[in-house]
Formats: structure tokens, C-alpha cells, sequence
């Protein structure tokens, strides 16, 4: 009896620790994930997704075998490099400030790396090799190339981001790689790092055929300490996945500015990631004063948000995924947007070309004034056609058809009303009906322009070299199996041997 006894003092101290233990303790770590979305001011649309994790965990001092939100793959690196702060981009294209005006991060073209190393790293040209070879098979991307040949060590630029203690630009490593091509195969690993994968949230727009369909397109990760609380009594880790896309209105809306995110990204809105604490949907309605269009956004937002942001004041509407409200019972979120031009406007009418199917169409409705001159430009780029589209004398160049102006240009004189079918030919082919003014159409000369041109004899000379041979080898080798040999047995002499034996006989010589 004093031993059962002994034995239940002893288990409930036990059964309260396991009480105490099963309690479910707060999350360590947080989502959050937004999409912005900018109407840019030479007629494009900027969209601009941000994913951002926070462990409150630090991965140099203690041990983490459990990871929730972080992934593993990027923890680990962490831990085994010594890592300070990891900034990567994979960029296709070039923004153009000029015309979309300035970025939110802006990345160079290919892949750019730059990475600050601890302090505690003895040999940090080696663990910089690694990592970058690590990197490389993670991303799918040739990040293994970068080596002495392409890595510096700035003194006065990219400095921490983030927590920094010191900045010994020693532990600092910088490569570009000018040449990288981007593509699905860095995109699917890039999008597999996020808690929702691309089943759920905003990551459900991140259809591979309509990115890279884009004037450009770029996605990095940022890694990065941060203070945990305002006192930064301790750190926490960063994970900030960004993807960045400019789409051209006019192709991607068949000559129109209005655009929606179905027509963006071939796919709408359904519901929010379930791990994400905050999921929300920027647009920007900030009044540009282009043509005097105002934008309307479809449905109408909830809330807006003004902050002054790149130097200038901008007003977002704000769509929250996590607002019941916000999706409707169809379960389907499709932000459509507008632009309202004012009825006294002309609307420039532009209808961009197809490859092979359909030409270019530019047409402008404005009033020029007395003595001026207008210049009307249009860039393009140049590229090779397929060999069978190459005209017979394509160092010639090509021709573009003449534009057409079309212009009421007032008279001089006002002419009387006449009827038409009493008058001349030449003066009743284009009906006037106001005699202040008389109507003109004009035509420019065509245009000619040089297109990249193969080298056409190439293919002769390939053909010429490839019959010599095949006529060579081929004739040979049926000549050696067609031909027929014989073998031809020595003869005894003949008539001209006998005669001469006879001879040899007369004159006592042996015969032959």
C-alpha cells in the first residue's frame, strides 16, 4: 500500500508536466503577402508581389530541427555559412525609368548575388564558392559559373540592409551574371519556397505562361536580420520573396488600356493562403492628369491607403483577402479597372500587331496649329525572319507602307454650294459639308528598313561541300561493290614465242 502510494505522488507531478507541455504555444513565425499593382504613365501596368517571412528565431544560435513557414533549404544555409544577409534576382528585360518611372527594388538583367558573410568566417572566398554552387542547384540556374573572374568586393556600395554590427566590407561578396537566362525552371523552385506553394493567396496568379509574356520580369530573395521588438533586445530572420512583372496594355488588352487581373494573369482571386496573417491587394488610383482619364476600379474598394512613396504622394485602394466581404459567395475576386477619357478628347486608337497574322495600326485624332511641325516616332527591334519569309533580294531591305494623313484644311475662299451632280468629276469626289474648308489626304513615302540578314551563301557552300562528298564516298564505295574481278592466267607465248624459239635453235642459243 506505501508503494501504490509512493507511485501516485510521483505520477502526478508527471501528468501536470504533460499538461503543461501539450499546451499549443504561439507561432514563432508569420506570412504576409501583398500585391501591388501600378498603372504605369506610359500606358503599361506594373505588378509587383511581395512575400515576406519572420521567424523569430535565431538560426546561428540555436539548433532548429522543426521549421513551420522558414523553408528548410534556406534555414540550413543560414546556419552552415554563417550568412549576415543574402540578396539574389533573376532579372529578363530592363526597367525603363524614363517611361514607367522608378521601381520599387530594381535589379540588372541576368542573375546578380551579393552576400554578407559573419564576421566569425575564416576563409570566406571558399564559403562564397560554395554557396554560390548551392544557390545554383536550388534555383536551377548557373550560379556555379561565378567565380574570381566575377566577384568583387565593393567598398562603398551595398551596404546591410538589415541588423549590422559592423560593415567590414572584407565579409562582403558581389557577382553579376549578365548572360543569365530566366525562365520556368527558376520560377517553379523560386515559388516552391512559399508556405502556400502556388495553391492558395496571391501566389495563384504566378502562371508561368503569362510572366514571362511580359516587357519584364524579375523575382529575387532577400534574407535578412531584423529587430524582434523596438528595443532590439533580440533579432529575428527575413524572408522577403519579391516578383516584379510590367505587361503592355495595348497587346495584352487587344488595343485597349483597360485591364483586369483575369486578363493579366489568366486566373482571379479565390482565397487567401490559410497560413498567411495579412493578404491584401494594392492598386494604385493616384490621379496622373494624362489626358485628363480618370480610373475607375471594379468592385469598389473597402478602404484606401495614402503614404508618400519614391518622393510622391499616392493614394492605393485596398483589397483585403482576409475580409470575408471582399470575395464574394462566387468565391472569385477579379479587380477590373478602367480608364474614363473626357467625350471632348480624341482616343488615340491603337491596335498592336500579331506575328504573321496582323500589322500594326496607329491611329490619331489631333488639332495641329499654324506654322508648327509634329513628329510622330515609334520604336521597334529589329529581328531575323524564318529563311522562306526573306524576299529574293533581302540586302535590299524591307518596306514599311506609307501613313496616311487625312486633314480638313480651311479655304481660302468660300465656296459656294453647288450641285454635285452638275459639277466636275474632279471636284465631287470628296464630299464637303462645310464650305469654310476642304478635305485633304496625304501620303507619306514608304518606309525602308534593314532587317538582320543571314549569310544566304552559307547554305550553298554547305550543299556544294556535302554533294562533293557524298558524290565521292558514295562512288567509290558502289564502284568497290559493283565492280567485277577476274583473274588472268599467264599465256605460253603464242605464234611470237614459236618464232622466236626457231630463231634461237638456228643460231645454237637455248630457247625462251
Amino acid at each position: 500500500m506505501a508503494a501504490a502510494c509512493l507511485r501516485l505522488v510521483w505520477l502526478a507531478p508527471l501528468l501536470l508536466g504533460l499538461v503543461d507541455g501539450g499546451r499549443a504555444e504561439p507561432p514563432r513565425d508569420a506570412l504576409r503577402e501583398e500585391l501591388v499593382i501600378t498603372p504605369l504613365p506610359s500606358g503599361d501596368v506594373a505588378a509587383t508581389f511581395q512575400f515576406r517571412t519572420r521567424w523569430d528565431s535565431d538560426l546561428q544560435r540555436e539548433e532548429v530541427s522543426h521549421y513551420r513557414l522558414f523553408p528548410k533549404a534556406l534555414g540550413q544555409l543560414i546556419s552552415k555559412y554563417s550568412l549576415r544577409e543574402l540578396h539574389l534576382s533573376f532579372t529578363q528585360g530592363f526597367w525603363r525609368t524614363r517611361y514607367w518611372g522608378p521601381p520599387f527594388l530594381q535589379a540588372p538583367s541576368g542573375a546578380e548575388l551579393w552576400v554578407w558573410f559573419q564576421d566569425t568566417v575564416t576563409d570566406v572566398d571558399k564559403s562564397w564558392k560554395e554557396l554560390s554552387n548551392v544557390l545554383s542547384g536550388i534555383f536551377c540556374a548557373s550560379l556555379n559559373f561565378i567565380d574570381s573572374t566575377n566577384t568583387v568586393t565593393p567598398t562603398a556600395s551595398f551596404k546591410p540592409l538589415g541588423l549590422a554590427n559592423g560593415t567590414d566590407h572584407y565579409f562582403l561578396r558581389y557577382a553579376v551574371l549578365p548572360r543569365e537566362v530566366v525562365c520556368t525552371e527558376n520560377l517553379t523552385p523560386w515559388k516552391k519556397l512559399l508556405p502556400c506553394s502556388s495553391k492558395a493567396g496571391l501566389s495563384v496568379l504566378l502562371k508561368a505562361d503569362r510572366l514571362f509574356h511580359t516587357s519584364y520580369h524579375s523575382q529575387a530573395v532577400h534574407i535578412r536580420p531584423v529587430c524582434r521588438n523596438a528595443r532590439c533586445t533580440s533579432i529575428s530572420w527575413e524572408l522577403r520573396q519579391t516578383l516584379s512583372v510590367v505587361y503592355d496594355a495595348f497587346v495584352t488588352g487587344q488595343g485597349k488600356k483597360d485591364w483586369s487581373l483575369f486578363r493579366m494573369f489568366s486566373r482571379t482571386l479565390t482565397e487567401p493562403c490559410p497560413l498567411a496573417s495579412e493578404s491584401r491587394v494594392y492598386v494604385d488610383v493616384t490621379s496622373y492628369n494624362q489626358d485628363n482619364e480618370t480610373l475607375e476600379v471594379h468592385p469598389t474598394p473597402t478602404t484606401t491607403y495614402q503614404d508618400v512613396t519614391l518622393g510622391t504622394q499616392k493614394t492605393y485602394a485596398v483589397y483585403d483577402l482576409l475580409d470575408t466581404a471582399v470575395i464574394n459567395n462566387s468565391r472569385n475576386l477579379n479587380l477590373q479597372f478602367k480608364w474614363k477619357s473626357p467625350p471632348e478628347n480624341g482616343y488615340v486608337h491603337y491596335q498592336p500587331a500579331q506575328d504573321r497574322l496582323q500589322p500594326h495600326l496607329l491611329e490619331m485624332l489631333i488639332q495641329l496649329p499654324a506654322n508648327s511641325a509634329t513628329k510622330v516616332s515609334i520604336q521597334f527591334e529589329r529581328a531575323l525572319l524564318k529563311w522562306t519569309e526573306y524576299t529574293p533580294d533581302p540586302n535590299h531591305g524591307f518596306y514599311v507602307s506609307p501613313s496616311v494623313l487625312s486633314a480638313l484644311v480651311p479655304s481660302m475662299v468660300a465656296a459656294k454650294p453647288v450641285d454635285w451632280e452638275e459639277s466636275p468629276l474632279f471636284k465631287s469626289l470628296y464630299p464637303v459639308s462645310d464650305s469654310s474648308s476642304y478635305f485633304v489626304r496625304l501620303y507619306t513615302e514608304p518606309l525602308l528598313v534593314n532587317l538582320p540578314t543571314p549569310d544566304f551563301s552559307m547554305p550553298y557552300n554547305v550543299i556544294c561541300l556535302t554533294c562533293t562528298v557524298v558524290a565521292v564516298c558514295y562512288g567509290s564505295f558502289y564502284n568497290l561493290l559493283t565492280r567485277t574481278f577476274h583473274i588472268e592466267e599467264p599465256s605460253t607465248g603464242g605464234l611470237a614465242k614459236w618464232l622466236a624459239n626457231l630463231i634461237r635453235r638456228a643460231r645454237g642459243v637455248p630457247p625462251l
